[in-house]
């Protein structure tokens, strides 16, 4: 695999997945973001082009056989990043749910994933930002985790909000959020309001 293959690969997918640079720039900028963690990433390497550390987490076969060939991912990054240091990235082929031999990072990007916040918190330093969907309700479980403090969420145009969050995690009719239903069945409620992606900072 040679650079161009790199790029014709990640550009196919991130037409599937929606181009999320956007969204990883926003947190970079706003929260001085220098070393990432992404865990179910597949072959999403876009946190690379505006992070310059990232560590990538995927046990996916196709993702693994993408992340082999790790020097023309490299050029591919060092020749379209925003930052002027050279990327440093990552792959590790496991489950995320496994012990990661990483040392703390700034962000952790869970997209669509699975329960990453609650599986990898751990790697997370304190006063870190952990960047979700509730897609899985992994930001339902972000929400009434004491580790976790709900500071923002990312709506139209990457714009970070910080007002009004008591209005997102509220049911219709006053509900109460099942989160063991939540834990079995790996599916956010429907609330209110939503938004695509929630914004948590780690706060022990």
């Amino acid at each position: 695999m040679n650079k161009s293959t790199v790029a014709e690969e990640f550009l196919e997918y991130q037409d599937k997945i929606g181009d999320r640079k956007g969204l990883y720039e926003s947190v970079t900028k706003k929260y001085d973001v220098k070393r990432v963690l992404y865990p179910g990433s597949h072959i999403d390497i876009a946190p690379s082009l505006v992070i310059p550390q990232a560590i990538y987490v995927d046990n996916f076969k196709g993702a693994i056989k993408f992340f082999r060939k790790i020097e023309p991912i490299k050029e591919y990054i060092n020749e379209n990043k925003e930052y002027e240091a050279p990327c440093d990235i990552v792959f590790l082929g496991q489950d995320y749910t496994e012990a990661l031999d990483i040392e703390p990072v700034d962000l952790i990007i869970s997209q669509y994933g699975g329960f990453v916040g609650q599986a990898t918190k751990k790697y997370l330093k304190t006063g870190g930002i952990l960047l979700c969907n509730d897609s899985h309700g992994d930001a339902t479980l972000a929400k009434f985790d004491d580790d976790f403090e709900f500071i923002g969420v990312v709506g139209k145009n990457n714009k970070i909000i910080r007002t009004h969050l008591d209005t997102y995690f509220v049911l219709p009719s006053s509900q109460s959020i099942d989160l063991a239903k939540i834990n079995e069945q790996m599916k956010g409620p429907k609330y209110k309001s939503t938004a695509e992606n929630y914004i948590f900072r780690k706060i022990k």
